[in-house]
């Protein structure tokens, strides 16, 4: 039988706990909302993250005193392996 090949572990770039010393989270541009609250990502972004027409991203928000404050949109084939780093530790904890 043939050995299975290893999959490469992938760290997310922007965790809890990242405190890499390259930043990886700043402004990008300045998107407009349209009468309909439809929003434009623009393409050059779009290349760069490997957004495609069809893709999911999940939406994550943080509320400070009842008010949103931050939204993070973040690509849906990402979000199993960031939920999977973040609670392994809590998991391995109660082994």
């Amino acid at each position: 039988m043939a050995k299975k090949e290893k999959k490469e572990k992938c760290d997310p770039c922007c965790t809890p706990r990242s405190g890499n010393s390259g930043s990886c989270c700043r402004v990008e541009s300045l998107l407009s909302v349209d009468e309909r609250g439809q929003m434009v990502l623009p393409k050059s972004l779009r290349d760069r993250a490997g957004i495609k027409a069809g893709d999911k991203l999940g939406l994550v928000a943080w509320e400070k005193n009842g008010k949103i404050c931050c939204i993070v949109l973040i690509k849906a084939d990402e979000m199993g392996e960031m939920a999977k780093n973040m609670l392994s530790p809590l998991m391995e904890e109660n082994v």
